[in-house]
Formats: C-alpha cells, structure tokens, sequence
C-alpha cells in the first residue's frame, strides 16, 4: 500500500501533507483548551489565560513546555524545509543539522 495519500482539498494554512504513518496517534485535528485554559490551534497566539500574557518575574519558563502548547496538525514549525521534508516525503533528516559534541541530534531519541 502506498504511503502517499491523495492530496487534501481544504488543508488548514498551518498544516502540512503528512505521511498516513506519521498521522498515527498524533492527537486531535480540531481546536483544543489544554490544561491551562488556552485555546490551541486557533492562530490566535494570545489568550488571557496564557502564562505569556500573565509573565512576572516569578514564572517559571517550564509551565511554557511539553505537548499541551503544540497542535499536533496546526503549528507553524511543519513548513520548515526539512519538516516539510521528513513529515510529508519521509526523508530522513541528515546529520549536522544540529550537531552535539557527543550525541547524534538529528535523529530522535525512542525510548
């Protein structure tokens, strides 16, 4: 079976044409509140509930971390060229890209 679909229609300006395997799992493609009351997916990047629009000295920047904070169809981070490559054409992002001293960044860590 081919892993090419046929080419979506009315596609969200924020999404990309992802590959049938990397659709597996990847959570909702409707608008969605997380945990902290903000609206995800809208393209809408200020919400009063936001932690950005409440910002003081105290914040901790980690509240700004992990998958609540990302569409999993909707981010702007898909139209990278080698995003766009990997997501929709399944190539392998090649090494060098972000070099580390020790340890090969280019491909994700699956534990």
């Amino acid at each position: 079976m081919s892993e090419h679909k046929q080419k979506q229609t009315n596609i969200d300006p924020f999404e990309i044409e992802f590959l049938s395997k990397f659709e597996q799992g990847r959570g909702p493609r409707e608008v969605f509140v997380n945990e902290y009351g903000v609206v995800i997916g809208d393209h809408e990047y200020a919400s009063p509930n936001s932690p950005l629009e409440q910002w003081t000295e105290n914040t901790d920047p980690a509240i700004m971390a992990g998958d609540q904070w990302v569409h999993p169809y909707k981010d702007v981070g898909f139209h990278t060229p080698a995003n766009k490559d990997y997501f929709e054409k399944g190539i392998e992002p090649s090494s060098g890209i972000m070099p580390h001293p020790t340890h090969n960044s280019s491909k994700p860590v699956i534990k």
